[in-house]
């Protein structure tokens, strides 16, 4: 019987109170030491405000699961050392990275944001897989 859930792909979009947050994920061989155990994947994200009022990025919220469904949440401000400020039409780019125990895995989270009038929100990261090549899931 086929699933009836496709298979999750290694790129994310989600839109959330005119937010959007785009990620793209990729396996570094070269960062990575499979005989040991220790899987390392990057990735990029583009947040996008689509709103006409300027908002912040103020922390970072991530639930990270590899394979054998062992999850570790990673909390903290901003994204890579900084709290961008987005106005209308603005898109703050940035790459990072994760390590895993297994060598297939997925990642999904919320960014922190406050608007103009001090209000603060939550947006959608949208699930991703975390996928080493030649792996089978």
């Amino acid at each position: 019987m086929p699933s009836l859930h496709p298979e999750l792909a290694p790129v994310s979009d989600a839109v959330t109170n005119n937010i959007r947050v785009e990620v793209l994920s990729r396996y570094s061989p070269e960062n990575s030491r499979s005989l040991e155990g220790a899987w390392v994947f990057e990735y990029t994200v583009r947040i996008t405000n689509l709103g006409s009022e300027a908002v912040q990025l103020l922390s970072r919220h991530w639930i990270i699961t590899d394979a054998l469904e062992r999850s570790e949440e990673v909390k903290g401000p901003g994204v890579v050392g900084q709290q961008p400020l987005l106005a209308p039409g603005e898109s703050f780019k940035y790459s990072s990275w994760c390590p895993l125990k297994t060598a297939t895995g997925t990642m999904q989270g919320s960014y922190r944001m406050a608007g103009p009038n001090g209000g603060q929100f939550d947006v959608e990261i949208a699930p991703f897989a975390l996928k080493a090549p030649y792996t089978i899931q």
